[in-house]
């Protein structure tokens, strides 16, 4: 098991000593407890009281967060005729079709999301086991399959993120960099949350929000009380 650094380490006993009473305090001390040389991303984990292995409790959507995650999305689009200038227009990094397919089937995934019409789906699913395991398949649930690219590729450009929970009901998210400061990320906190609680399932028997707990790429994870949810949402 490595060691972990002294910084790290007291801050970790100040964090289980402490307590956080909001969640502008949370990511108070969460960015307070960033040490690293770079600009470190912010992940949230939401435990819920949903048993993935049935699909009327899988929760699973997409959020345009207010200030996006800080990063630059390479965003491809599969189309043919008007909808592939229609997809350059909207600021697509790359376009095509066939050409596309047989590109990623020669190794190529130099892109972070991926859009399709409707009509390229016959094509694209033949990507399933490439695409599928690494998170880019296309996906209609997610906006990502549509006739309006433009929008489509203007959400992801925007900071739209695909969720969904784990088996053990966990659903991991990047709420941006720790360069945003504490109202911005609480912010894009408030917008993911939200949405993870308008896809509660019909299923879900008691405590549905069971823990939240924030963290930087390098430092120790901050836990917030899921009743302070309806704080954040007021």
């Amino acid at each position: 098991m490595s060691k972990r650094g002294k910084k790290y380490s007291e801050f970790k006993k100040r964090i289980d000593s402490e307590g956080v009473g909001s969640f502008n305090d949370a990511v108070k001390m969460m960015l307070e407890s960033s040490f690293a040389k770079f600009d470190e991303t912010i992940d949230v984990a939401v435990r819920l009281g949903v048993d993935p292995r049935h699909s009327d409790q899988m929760v699973r959507g997409s959020v345009v967060l207010p200030h996006g995650t800080g990063k630059e999305m390479k965003i491809l689009v599969f189309a043919k005729g008007e909808k592939e200038k229609e997809a350059t227009d909207a600021g697509a990094d790359f376009v095509g079709n066939d050409d596309m397919v047989e590109k990623i089937k020669g190794g190529w995934f130099g892109f972070d999301k991926a859009v399709a019409t409707p009509d390229m789906m016959g094509s694209v699913g033949k990507l399933g086991k490439l695409l599928g395991p690494r998170g880019l398949m296309p996906n209609a649930k997610t906006g990502t399959v549509t006739f309006d690219v433009a929008r489509a590729v203007n959400e992801l450009k925007a900071g739209k993120i695909d969720f969904r929970a784990e088996k053990a009901g966990i659903v991991h998210a990047p709420m941006g960099k720790v360069s945003f400061g504490v109202d911005k990320i609480v912010q894009n906190m408030a917008a993911f949350l939200g949405t993870i609680i308008r896809l509660k399932p019909a299923s879900s028997k008691g405590t549905y929000l069971k823990s939240i707990a924030i963290s930087t790429t390098m430092g120790p994870g901050v836990k917030i009380d899921s009743a302070l949810v309806k704080d954040l949402l007021k």
